[in-house]
């Protein structure tokens, strides 16, 4: 092998293991700016409170029993205690607002019980499914979002 074709090698030999070199840095690059991504967007998300007992929230009884039947027909469309909402809206201080959301009927005790019994639109009805104590339990818990 002639000395002039030794250099020619050793040089791309060189070049080979620098491309290589900036391949890893930029691909660590990439890892760690996607893991940054990932990790805000997690902590972005995180609007929603961790579960808390019902000692924690002061429920009495009634509320108690209202929580579990929330848990059981209604937590898998209507988010409790997050702004956001699922399928359907959330039910975060519904009867603190004068009216509900997107019916536009006042937010009382009448008119929710009406919805949860008979359903409207996109929510199925529960009459036969709770009893009318049942209902006013749901309320009763519905109050202390």
């Amino acid at each position: 092998m002639t000395l002039r074709r030794s250099l020619v090698l050793q040089e791309q030999m060189s070049s080979l293991c620098f491309l290589l070199r900036c391949s890893m840095i930029e691909n660590r690059f990439r890892l760690a700016l996607t893991l940054s991504g990932a990790i805000l967007v997690l902590l972005c998300a995180c609007d929603v409170e961790l579960r808390k007992s019902d000692a924690e929230l002061g429920l009495t009884p009634q509320q108690a029993a209202g929580r579990q039947l929330y848990d059981k027909y209604c937590d898998r469309c209507h988010e409790p205690y997050a702004s956001r909402d699922k399928k359907g809206r959330s039910l975060k201080g519904v009867f603190k607002k004068q009216f509900l959301p997107q019916s536009g009927m006042p937010a009382n005790d009448e008119r929710v019980a009406d919805l949860i019994v008979s359903g409207r639109n996109m929510m199925p009805a529960f009459g036969q499914v709770m009893s009318q104590h049942q209902v006013e339990d749901l309320l009763a818990y519905l109050h202390t979002l």
